[in-house]
């Protein structure tokens, strides 16, 4: 039976711990859904890859003066300078002014992509259009002045006839359209929102689209294709825009042997791929906002797990202590009597003890805590110097560091250790 006893004593241990690192992880992942969803980053992370990929990169025109200081000044510091300059990459003016959209750094991802340029296309409440515009460079493609002045040129040497401008163009005629100015058409992805916004809501004027099902990327690719006379004739396009989307989509087109189904699912495949290697790409940033919000939790709720383990213990000790208090008398309460305040009736404190479990003990050391007494009003406590003396003591500092690296791990992971000591899964399974 003694076996038994220190088995559950443990077995309550490992549930109490496991619990507080779950509810503490999803308290960590709900502050980074809300930073991510306040700055809108999945719907940017995206937008920016895409015009990388399909319009090509930004090109910077304009460069601050302090930048321009700030790189030379760097430059000058050798080593230390190259770390900075590689952490500042999104920032500092690149070599050949031609920027990717897509954060290379985590300040790139958190400072310049929310507070930067947004990649987003501006939000349209109107259903896809049957007729697209015709297909342009973005403003700031490498590409965009080229066309341009190509398109004054044009203009000038050529003598439109009024009776058959570029809308009565028949089908034969879409593939010598070529190439707008910016003004004139949009870009590809200007064009690929257009086929997706229909199912779109408003995020301050822009687009929150943050994820595009691979098929029906590919579908919207079909259907651009279709305006420009076929696939062959978009391959050529992208190739005159200098698209980065050129070399995957001809690379798919020429395997597909003019299969437009084994096109199709080719387009796919491709689209699928790059998802996943984006989706990576994203959660190793994010995972520097969850150890951030975990050091920060963790040191504002003062969650020492070795201490917390040990009044985990102690927490059924306690009350076996005083289910034998009638044999053993008034001593029996003496060590609990030792949490009580300087003249306060034992009694009353020995009831306070008891009814506060030890999980709730975890938050029990924030600077900043409420209380509501029975039938009364919520009454909040202040204790700053408290929780700074638990802070600085390095008594608590390794408690703190497995807490850290424990949230490290996230809510998922704790869920499921959860449900295998407590047996959930198996009882739900043998329910059903």
């Amino acid at each position: 039976m003694r076996v038994i006893h220190l088995i559950s004593f443990y077995a309550d241990l490992a549930i109490g711990l496991v619990l507080a690192f779950l509810l503490l992880s999803l308290l960590v992942s709900g502050i980074n859904e809300g930073v991510v969803r306040i700055l809108s980053i999945r719907s940017r992370f995206l937008w920016a890859y895409l015009r990388d990929t399909l319009d090509g990169g930004e090109v910077v025109t304009k460069i601050p003066g302090y930048l321009k200081a700030l790189e030379k000044g760097l430059r000058k510091m050798g080593a230390i300078g190259r770390r900075l300059l590689a952490a500042l990459t999104d920032i500092l003016p690149p070599p050949d002014l031609i920027r990717s959209r897509l954060p290379a750094t985590i300040i790139g991802v958190f400072a310049k992509l929310p507070f930067g340029k947004d990649p987003r296309p501006d939000f349209a409440s109107a259903p896809a259009p049957i007729d697209s515009p015709p297909l342009a460079p973005g403003p700031d493609a490498p590409v965009a002045a080229a066309v341009t002045e190509a398109a004054a040129v044009a203009a000038d040497e050529t003598v439109a006839d009024p009776g058959h401008g570029p809308e009565m163009a028949d089908p034969g005629e879409v593939a010598s359209l070529g190439i707008v100015p910016p003004s004139e058409g949009k870009s590809m992805s200007e064009l690929l929102h257009e086929r997706l916004q229909e199912i779109d809501h408003t995020k301050r004027g822009k687009t929150s689209i943050a994820t595009i099902p691979p098929n029906r990327f590919a579908v919207a690719l079909m259907e651009i294709a279709s305006e420009r006379g076929g696939v062959a004739n978009l391959v050529s396009d992208l190739s005159e825009l200098q698209s980065p989307l050129y070399r995957p989509i001809k690379a798919v087109w020429d395997r597909s042997a003019l299969d437009i189904d084994a096109f199709r699912k080719g387009v796919e495949d491709w689209f699928d791929g790059e998802m996943e290697r984006l989706t990576l790409l994203y959660r190793r940033y994010v995972r520097w906002v969850i150890a951030v919000v975990g050091l920060l939790l963790t040191l504002g709720f003062a969650m020492d797990s070795l201490e917390y383990g040990k009044t985990l213990l102690n927490d059924q000790a306690y009350r076996s202590q005083v289910a034998a208090f009638g044999a053993q008398g008034a001593q029996a309460l003496e060590p609990l009597t030792k949490q009580c305040a300087a003249g306060e009736d034992p009694y009353t404190c020995v009831t306070d003890v008891l009814s506060t479990p030890a999980f709730v003990k975890v938050f029990a050391y924030a600077p900043v805590s409420v209380t509501v007494a029975p039938g009364g009003s919520p009454k909040w406590r202040m204790d700053w110097g408290g929780w700074w003396d638990r802070v600085r003591s390095p008594g608590h500092w390794p408690g703190f560091l497995i807490t850290f690296f424990a949230l490290l791990f996230g809510a998922p992971f704790w869920w499921d250790i959860l449900r295998r000591v407590t047996g959930i899964r198996s009882r739900v399974a043998k329910t059903q």
